[in-house]
């Protein structure tokens, strides 16, 4: 991956010239539409006469079949029909303005709504205007960028990282845009590992689908994926993306690759549903964490008010600030009824945050109690570049093998152990990631490629054994539930009870609540089912026994406390150590004073 770096910064450095005549935050709607076009320009290059060549014999066609007809000669699903390209526009700089539009209304239809998103034709007028005169020296610096053997994974790197140098220049969050390309290689292992037998299969035609796709590296790496395993199968991609510059960029890699970039759609995937009443066998997402969906609120309530569960967010509607699982809910409406497995990411809050009855705990109660959870990973903190807490992926999925049913798996990838048994010198590095030379915002770790029993394998190996271990715990779904209790005591005055309607009335300021789990642990370590009678009679009556438990107010809540399953006790160390090591520092100390005072 030498190469991409390479090219990522000959890019970059064209943003040199645009210092003065532009703000720092705006140089990626030059710098990102221009890196599209040499792309296009340098992957069209080779059939590029050809195809000018034989103009004159569809000049008659309609442009749809003048399209398909170039598009075959060109051998992609797009072509450029304009005598230039950046070769020829730098022969003439007087005219380069007109030319660069020539260059660009050349190409065929689909290519050239991609470039329309960019917004670029406000940049030329921009660049070319006397005060600037910088159009040139830019297209000139770009025809010096030589991009024809990059493969579609090397520009997924270089277009991801000038959005986060961009990014990092205008203070935004460049971690919307895309995803650290190990950790979609985790999350597409994970996705494809239980079908691995289905998938070589000769001639199999799948389904992918993105609904925050960003640049696309998901959708790139999972068709890398399954090309690698069976270079016969065919694995048809999808998604939605909102923001305008990374929905270009995905859909001029479809292009390229020769995906129909149709089936990319522009805007709100909560708001306009661009692939609505479709499923997939797949789908693999990083929607932006603790997303706020107050702009959608309204067609998002409308939509769960009307249609319940037969729309897409009849199971709850999580808090305002944080939309998480709005995007699982959406997911799992395009679930195929023969099977569909997911890939999410999450920060931590979709885990536990909201209490029972809440819109949060329903969502997950409806998700486990339906049996489609299959694992969760916890990862390390600092891997993603606008973030530096710890993330999540989510394996969901209503095609569960034998072995899964009823059961969630959780794997701790954190590598936190690792990391206490090096301090202690009994390892040497970490099993799961590995510091990076430099930092790439908040990105100061990455998970461990390409290297057998570790990092993404050693995920993988965890996940794909399904067996207990000192990184996996297997719980039943039930592990998970509790009920909501509310206890209330009898008011008093003056010594005696306060009836009403011939029943002890509650006194509000003794009210109390507990969180009782479905199943307890029995003296066998063995977890078994429990009652609210049960509880209450050992846990609550011996302390109030005149208390009892108000049954309308009980609700039912689920939550998955991560840290709480994989926490180690670290006995605290003996009296002795302490002052030995008390009375060390003591002499230290002394003879330090005693060198210095000689």
């Amino acid at each position: 991956m030498k190469n991409f770096k390479e090219k990522s910064d000959k890019i970059w450095e064209v943003a040199n010239l645009l210092r003065g005549d532009y703000k720092r935050a705006d140089y990626g709607k030059v710098i990102l539409p221009m890196t599209v076009l040499r792309r296009l320009d340098c992957v069209l290059a080779n059939n590029k006469q050809k195809v000018l060549d034989y103009l004159p014999k569809v000049d008659k066609l309609k442009d749809s079949a003048k399209d398909i007809t170039l598009n075959k000669i060109a051998g992609f699903n797009f072509h450029n029909r304009s005598q230039f390209n950046f070769e020829t526009l730098i022969k003439d700089p007087t005219n380069i303005a007109a030319n660069l539009r020539n260059f660009i209304n050349g190409f065929s239809t689909s290519a050239r709504e991609i470039i329309e998103y960019f917004n670029f034709d406000d940049q030329i007028d921009r660049m070319d205007d006397p005060k600037a005169d910088i159009l040139f020296r830019v297209v000139k610096a770009f025809q010096e960028i030589d991009l024809t053997h990059m493969d579609s994974m090397e520009m997924g790197y270089v277009f991801e990282d000038l959005i986060r140098r961009f990014a990092e220049q205008s203070n935004e969050t460049a971690g919307e845009h895309f995803t650290p390309r190990e950790v979609i290689k985790l999350m597409v292992n994970m996705l494809f590992n239980e079908d691995t037998s289905m998938l070589t299969q000769e001639g199999i035609v799948k389904t992918l689908y993105d609904p925050a796709c960003g640049t696309g590296g998901m959708l790139s790496v999972g068709e890398q994926y399954i090309k690698e395993l069976n270079p016969k199968a065919d694995l048809k991609v999808f998604g939605q993306e909102i923001n305008p510059e990374s929905y270009a960029i995905c859909k001029s890699d479809m292009l390229i690759k020769g995906q129909d970039p149709s089936q990319i759609k522009f805007g709100n995937t909560f708001t306009v549903d661009g692939l609505e009443d479709e499923t997939f066998d797949y789908m693999l997402s990083n929607p932006p964490f603790g997303v706020d969906w107050k702009k959608a609120q309204k067609i998002i309530k409308t939509e769960a008010d009307n249609k319940g569960m037969k729309g897409r967010f009849g199971a709850g509607l999580p808090r305002i600030n944080d939309g998480s699982l709005l995007f699982l809910q959406h997911m799992i409406s395009k679930m195929k009824t023969k099977g569909t497995r997911i890939g999410i990411v999450f920060n931590g809050s979709p885990l536990f945050s909201g209490p029972a009855g809440s819109g949060e705990s329903d969502i997950r109660r409806w998700i486990i109690e339906n049996d489609w959870l299959e694992t969760i990973v916890a990862l390390p903190d600092q891997l993603f570049y606008n973030t530096g807490i710890s993330t999540y992926i989510w394996i969901v999925t209503n095609h569960k093998s034998e072995a899964r049913k009823g059961k969630v798996q959780l794997i701790n990838a954190t590598g936190t152990k690792d990391e206490a048994l090096i301090a202690e010198g009994k390892l040497t590095e970490n099993r799961f990631w590995k510091k990076m030379d430099k930092s790439l915002g908040n990105k100061r770790k990455k998970i461990v490629e390409d290297t057998k029993d570790k990092g993404i394998d050693l995920i993988t190996q965890l996940y794909g054994n399904f067996e207990e271990n000192e990184f996996c715990k297997i719980l039943p779904n039930e592990y998970f539930g509790y009920w909501r209790i509310t206890v209330e005591q009898p008011l008093k005055e003056n010594g005696e009870v306060v009836l009403s309607k011939g029943k002890p009335k509650a006194d509000t300021k003794l009210r109390d609540y507990e969180n009782i789990p479905f199943l307890q642990e029995d003296t066998n370590k063995t977890l078994v089912p429990q009652s609210i009678q049960e509880y209450v009679k050992r846990e609550v009556i011996p302390h109030v026994p005149e208390a009892w438990i108000d049954e309308k107010k009980t609700k039912i809540g689920y939550e998955i406390n991560f840290t709480k399953y994989f926490y180690e006790f670290t006995p605290l160390r003996s009296l002795a150590e302490i002052k030995a090591d008390i009375l060390k520092l003591e002499e230290t100390t002394l003879t330090q004073e005693k060198n210095i005072l000689n």
